[in-house]
């Protein structure tokens, strides 16, 4: 089965199952959201049924909650768990100093709740997330459909004096209509090439009214994997200031690929 995936989703694929070594029985984990964090989703649902691991997840998002209770991982809320041994998540972008940029599938603001919730944060990504400045990928953020385009105008007017390359600012939509999150919410993402300064634009961003939150994640993230297409893997501690590295071989479970896009 895995040799029919491509190695970006071999990529992802092995840093989610390196990723799910870190959580242990009784743990209360915060489940992603993304094409990453659904292979790390199936790995764990695995465990579950297989290996009877116990563990409830708080997702970051309805279609990780349902791909969650599918695969037969308790599902509970944040207020429910009060606060997480651990979040596994992906990321758009991520730099040397595992400061990201999440949002690409429109769950950033509970996602940065969860993370933050969370004694630790591992990001798993495949390679080519991997950059030298945050940016190339549009920030999105998250905004109230009340005065939106008064917050994008004004969001504009802000980034003239942000140290970015660019400074269009698009809705994002869902077809014909405005892109909804699952808080009800619009987003607008930032075309800004480079970032010269990510923590300033962080908190620049969160001050202007109407932005509910942006997808910035400074300081949260503890530990990248890294996942290639041959099945190498690296782990990245930002705190132990580690990095191993590992190949994982392919092993073939149809409980593990059924159905995953």
């Amino acid at each position: 089965m895995t040799g029919d995936l491509s190695p970006i989703d071999k990529a992802k694929f092995v840093a989610a199952k390196r990723a799910v070594d870190f959580v242990e029985d009784g743990m209360r984990v915060g489940l992603g959201t993304g094409s990453t964090a659904a292979w790390m989703v199936r790995c764990l649902g695995e465990m579950v049924r297989e290996d009877g691991l116990k563990i409830r997840g708080v997702p970051t998002s309805t279609r990780t909650a349902a791909l969650a209770r599918e695969v037969g991982i308790e599902v509970i809320s944040l207020d429910e768990a009060r606060w997480l041994d651990l979040t596994i998540d992906g990321a758009d972008e991520f730099d040397a100093d595992l400061n990201l940029i999440k949002g690409g599938g429109g769950a950033l603001l509970q996602e940065k709740i969860v993370a933050t919730a969370s004694d630790q944060m591992i990001v798993i990504a495949d390679v080519g997330k991997e950059v030298e400045s945050l940016g190339a990928f549009p920030l999105p953020i998250e905004v109230i459909p009340f005065g939106w385009q008064t917050s994008k105008a004004l969001v504009e007017d802000m980034l003239i004096s942000m140290d970015v390359l660019g400074r269009s600012v698009t809705l994002r939509m869902n077809g014909d209509s405005p892109f909804v999150t699952d808080e009800g919410n619009h987003i607008l993402d930032l075309h800004l090439n480079r970032i010269g300064n990510a923590r300033q634009l962080a908190m620049v961003l969160n001050q202007v009214p109407g932005v509910v939150e942006n997808g910035l994640f400074i300081d949260i993230c503890d530990i990248v994997i890294v996942g290639y297409g041959d099945g190498r893997v690296e782990t990245r501690d930002i705190n132990e200031g580690t990095v191993e590295t590992d190949r994982l071989d392919f092993i073939e479970s149809e409980n593990l690929f059924a159905d995953l896009d």
